[in-house]
């Protein structure tokens, strides 16, 4: 069998595995220090073995955390461009395609935007429940969850705004067919999807509006289920309404799902979920190290003053980030650094 070079399917191969590659090693590179701070505080044997096996055996050197520097800057520098080329390519999938509903030019950053979206919204859903159940409040504060709320919002109203050039491109063309599809879409057999699809991603984040609705944790929960069902109307709404009816009335026909595609998509669910739970058992919910490495303990002192003895309120804030240790070494002299060793 001879790929086709020309075909977007086989870019799909390329962008989709190096994207993937690349995020697994990002993902792996980040958890090295935590899994060392899981194996030295390890107790069993084989727990013990496998946490110090992946954990490459790191030691927390000054030269270990410069490389880890470097790689992470590395891989984030790959893994941004990344974002825009692997949806983008996966948007031609359907953009170089004659059918209509299919062939137009929005689609690549129409695809970036809904990733975002969609990106942000699952996480929302997973982060608002694993900082209540795990007691993370202190670490994933509401501020964090606001910014995540207002890009949300902003990448909701982009795609708010694809939906309607979308529409606008179908009528202005003056192409029928494309047309036709548009206005299937918008008032055919699928309308109901459609309309899901409108509420749930364009209109629900614009509550964020609201400072008191984004710093709700209720509210943004409920908002991020909204996101997540939108999302997935969007692409039954693209496949769907885009096939169900061509060019030929005698092929039209309503779509529906049959027991083995359903039990499909429950097992995708379950099969994330498990995955999600196994990371959240054994693994480090947060990045302890990079969380270390920008929080500060402050800590609400009483210092005794000599001269009359009243206690004065003070705060004592230590920052123990590897980055001051770092910097302190660096101000050394290598003759001081040689009578640290020996």
């Amino acid at each position: 069998m001879f790929p086709n070079f020309n075909s977007p399917l086989l870019w799909d191969v390329f962008a989709i595995s190096t994207y993937l590659t690349v995020s697994l090693v990002f993902w792996y590179c980040g958890l090295i220090p935590d899994l060392a701070l899981v194996r030295d505080r390890a107790k069993g044997k084989i727990a013990k073995f496998l946490y110090g096996f992946f954990s490459l055996g790191w030691t927390g050197s000054l030269k270990q955390w410069n490389r880890f520097e470097l790689v992470s800057l590395i891989l984030a520098g790959l893994a941004t461009p990344l974002v825009l080329s692997v949806h983008t390519i996966v948007s031609f999938d359907f953009a170089t395609s004659v059918i209509p509903g299919w062939h137009t030019t929005i689609f690549p950053p129409y695809f970036v935007a809904g990733a975002i979206f969609s990106g942000f919204g699952m996480v929302h859903t997973l982060l608002i429940v694993v900082r209540k159940v795990m007691k993370l409040e202190a670490y994933i504060t509401i501020n964090h969850l606001e910014q995540m709320a207002k890009i949300i919002m902003l990448t909701g109203t982009l795609v708010g705004i694809a939906y309607g050039t979308e529409l606008f491109m179908a009528w202005y063309s003056g192409y029928e067919y494309e047309w036709f599809t548009f206005a299937n879409r918008v008032a055919g057999p699928y309308a109901w999807a459609y309309w899901t699809m409108i509420s749930c991603n364009v209109i629900s984040p614009q509550i964020y509006w609201f400072k008191k609705m984004r710093t709700s944790p209720t509210v943004m929960f409920i908002i991020s289920i909204f996101v997540n069902i939108g999302m997935w109307f969007e692409r039954f709404v693209i496949i769907v309404t885009s096939l169900h009816r061509d060019f030929l009335v005698s092929s039209w026909s309503y779509y529906t799902p049959t027991i083995v595609e359903f039990m499909i998509l429950v097992g995708s669910f379950g099969l994330f979920f498990t995955l999600f739970f196994l990371f959240a058992k054994y693994l480090p919910m947060i990045a302890v190290a990079e969380v270390k490495s920008i929080y500060k303990m402050t800590q609400k002192g009483k210092d005794r003053s000599a001269l009359n003895g009243n206690a004065v309120q003070s705060d004592i804030t230590w920052n123990d980030d590897y980055e001051y240790q770092r910097d302190r070494y660096n101000r050394k002299s290598v003759e001081e650094l040689l009578k640290e060793v020996h």
